[in-house]
């Protein structure tokens, strides 16, 4: 089922145009070679990726183990980051722990954060103080390479302490909208930005859309800043020297467009008239892998029609 979902998400990304994910994963009834089985399903479609285990005590404490465990021996062997749920799900144990595969294998932490007022009111009555506070306190703000999701309920302090830290925030508005546990807010948070779907889908373009709408009411966000958000994830790669995001990553789009089309306006039709019904070609790391918006690493049909009969049993278990 790992397998399958990760083949059916490589392929999505492939035909949005997106040739590198970052993902974090959970699968608390099988850890072990989760990460692998993931790495392997992308490689063979021909998406670069950045993975991480979520790991988390919800599950108890032996899962949770298994997942620091699951994280140690997948970042001997690729890049990676190390994957916590969220602090209201964490113990301190586990954070350390967490903490110190980080700095062991020169990696950051994948966490989500204040998504829901719950995580900040659980770590007031539980720590003795709010969750930024917490995860500056053991280091995870110390890497640039740590990347905070969600980031809603946040005090100017929490803000300041984001600005000031080597930390990226990674805004998931469609996931916020979908959960309704409010709107993200980029004022105060620097420039260390990026787009992300939280698993909704895999439509960068989309998600751009989606930040820039729904943002012009609670956001500082207009046409320039979309775009940058956009583009930030290739900074984010780059400037932490990880691999498979250089200059042989290249979509190409058939956009006939109806009003002239030029440097000027660029922005204006990256919000409102780009979109991932134009992507034609994808090379990926040197290797296309879309062609005339078709896959040609692997048979489509087949491994959906696979992937969907593995959704009845999944739903079947989930059932019982």
């Amino acid at each position: 089922m790992i397998r399958y979902s990760a083949m059916t998400t490589a392929m999505a990304c492939a035909k949005a145009g997106s040739t590198f994910v970052i993902d974090h994963h959970a699968s608390p009834n099988f850890v072990h070679n989760s990460l692998q089985t993931i790495a392997e399903a992308f490689d063979e479609v021909g998406v670069s990726h950045l993975l991480c285990y979520e790991i988390t005590d919800r599950d108890g404490l032996e899962i949770a183990e298994k997942g620091l465990e699951e994280t140690d021996f997948y970042l001997h062997k690729k890049q990676g980051l190390v994957g916590l749920h969220a602090s209201f799900t964490v113990g301190d144990e586990t954070l350390k722990s967490a903490v110190d595969l980080m700095k062991k294998h020169d990696s950051g932490i994948h966490i989500h954060v204040a998504e829901d007022l719950a995580d900040q009111d659980h770590c007031i009555k539980n720590h003795g103080k709010r969750v930024i506070n917490r995860l500056n306190d053991s280091g995870v703000l110390e890497s640039s390479k740590t990347i905070l999701g969600h980031c809603l309920h946040l005090t100017d302090k929490e803000r300041d302490f984001i600005r000031n830290s080597k930390a990226w925030v990674v805004q998931n508005m469609e996931s916020n909208l979908n959960n309704k546990v409010g709107l993200f807010s980029g004022s105060n948070l620097g420039e260390r930005i990026m787009l992300g779907t939280d698993g909704m889908h895999s439509d960068m373009l989309q998600s751009a859309k989606a930040a820039f709408f729904a943002g012009q009411q609670t956001d500082n966000i207009d046409y320039n800043s979309a775009y940058q958000r956009f583009r930030n994830v290739h900074l984010y790669l780059g400037n932490n020297h990880f691999s498979g995001d250089a200059d042989n990553n290249l979509v190409v789009l058939d956009y006939d467009t109806p009003t002239e089309f030029n440097s000027s306006n660029f922005l204006g039709h990256f919000l409102f008239g780009i979109n991932s019904n134009h992507i034609k070609h994808v090379i990926s790391d040197g290797r296309l892998i879309l062609e005339n918006r078709q896959l040609t690493t692997v048979d489509e049909n087949e491994i959906l029609e696979q992937s969907r009969k593995l959704s009845v049993k999944l739903w079947e278990r989930m059932r019982n």
